[in-house]
């Protein structure tokens, strides 16, 4: 893998993994597009750190005040200040993260089709009008109780198949549970946090295990692209979130569900 193509596939992580896109669709049709080889999981691994670090950093306030309330609360073994909301997290991470365990090898070896990617990103793109559509979502993150997080959770469990889009997916059940349009992408974006941890701890020892062959100079560019890629793409989604809705993004995923089809299906 060469610069540019590390620095692509950075760009590429930083934007979809928080737009409700699909990180993963693009990660694996962008090679098939332009005839590349398949980066492995070792750089999926670095461009994934950096919209970890992105989000925790560009969450920073919210995630220190939920960990310290969610620590005393253990502790007190009573809700204090944001500590509900700390347990909402880790029941929302729970689904996803059992499936990925139990899924794995045929998350990373069967449903990587462009055939089920077309169909994901066209349905999923679709549901997702649909939520947006649905009226009377007011619910801020202080109503939430720990049925929405399980039902969210179990949302992002089915974002491991790719084409699916984790954040897409997870607005779209916070959309339908009768979320605003900024508490369900909030939501989303700070349930990311943990999953996305998960996720790069298991594919670290993945790597480590396989003695894979290091190409530092490729991965410190994905890892830093994808970084401020990623912290700017929450910035201005966020702040045009009022505006625009969702259906610039709907839009998006039918045209590329219909280039997909187009040239390779």
């Amino acid at each position: 893998m060469d610069f540019s193509q590390a620095f692509f596939l950075g760009l590429l992580q930083g934007l979809t993994e928080f737009l409700p896109i699909s990180s993963s669709a693009h990660l694996i049709l962008v090679p098939a597009f332009f005839d590349w080889v398949d980066q492995g999981v070792a750089f999926d691994l670095a461009v994934h750190v950096g919209t970890l670090l992105a989000v925790v950093i560009y969450f920073r306030t919210d995630v220190f005040s939920i960990a310290r309330d969610g620590l005393i609360s253990m502790g007190q073994r009573r809700v204090v200040g944001q500590g509900a909301l700390a347990l909402y997290l880790v029941i929302g991470t729970i689904p996803a993260g059992l499936a990925g365990l139990a899924l794995l090898d045929i998350i990373d070896n069967e449903l990587r089709a462009v055939e089920i990617i077309f169909a994901t990103t066209l349905f999923f793109g679709l549901l997702l009008g649909v939520a947006d559509w649905m009226p009377k979502r007011q619910r801020t993150l202080d109503s939430l109780n720990w049925k929405d997080a399980l039902l969210v959770g179990i949302a992002q469990a089915i974002a491991l198949v790719p084409g699916t889009s984790r954040s897409g997916i997870t607005i779209t059940a916070g959309l339908f549970l009768g979320m605003s349009r900024e508490t369900a992408s909030r939501f989303s974006f700070l349930l990311a946090i943990p999953i996305t941890a998960l996720a790069s701890a298991v594919k670290l020892l993945e790597v480590a295990a396989a003695d894979t062959i290091v190409d530092w100079g490729a991965f410190l560019v994905g890892t830093v692209t994808s970084f401020v890629i990623a912290i700017t793409a929450i910035h201005f989604f966020l702040k045009w979130l009022n505006k625009v809705g969702m259906w610039p993004y709907v839009i998006y995923r039918v045209i590329l569900a219909g280039v997909i089809y187009a040239v390779l299906m």
